[in-house]
């Protein structure tokens, strides 16, 4: 008897592995040889693609599709309807498709509605706004919206946004969260840009 849940309505390929303790609700498919982890949510309409990853511990709301080449780590969270692709040069007759991988790290937030163009890397902990569009990688920590999306700010592992900046040193800076009381550190560099993105937005 399997150890996870599977709604009657959901398709479950064989030859795809599921984690003990996830959830897969009403008009899910996952392919073969696509892996889902532990403990994930796995909401209505979802798409899990062969070869794609899902960590343990993931949320995945309603009708987004993970393609192949998509890897989500753990305890990260997509939400309704994000986009993710892995096509740079999407032709219905193309003979020389190029799978590009996307990346999406442990904790990291995509807000609904976004979309993530393949290649880029969404650092740990990050937060993509409801209808960004992301082109370019997102530091860890990193909070960005817009389309195109720009680095904004950074939250805390909490999800707050963080505003108390308590060290500025030569390679990382240091906030403190108003919220939770943690300490997060980022680099100068991810510091940097993000000053620079918003003050050109």
């Amino acid at each position: 008897m399997a150890d996870y849940y599977v709604h009657p309505t959901a398709i479950v390929e064989e030859g795809a592995s599921i984690g003990r303790g996830t959830k897969v609700w009403h008009f899910v498919h996952i392919r073969r040889g696509a892996r889902v982890g532990q403990g994930c949510n796995l909401g209505k309409g979802v798409y899990v693609d062969s070869g794609a990853v899902v960590g343990d511990g993931v949320k995945v709301q309603n009708f987004v599709s993970v393609y192949r080449g998509v890897r989500v780590e753990s305890r990260a969270f997509l939400g309704p309807s994000a986009t993710l692709t892995n096509d740079r040069y999407p032709r219905s007759f193309s003979e020389e498709w190029e799978l590009v991988p996307t990346i999406i790290e442990e904790g990291a937030s995509i807000g609904a509605n976004a979309t993530i163009v393949c290649g880029v890397r969404i650092g740990k902990y990050a937060m993509v706004g409801a209808g960004a569009v992301v082109t370019r990688d997102v530091p860890p920590h990193g909070l960005v919206y817009g389309n195109p999306a720009r680095l904004r700010g950074f939250v805390c592992t909490c999800g707050r946004r963080l505003k108390r900046l308590v060290e500025v040193g030569s390679e990382y800076v240091t906030f403190k969260c108003e919220h939770c009381g943690r300490e997060v550190r980022v680099s100068r560099r991810d510091y940097v840009r993000m000053i620079l993105e918003s003050a050109t937005a």
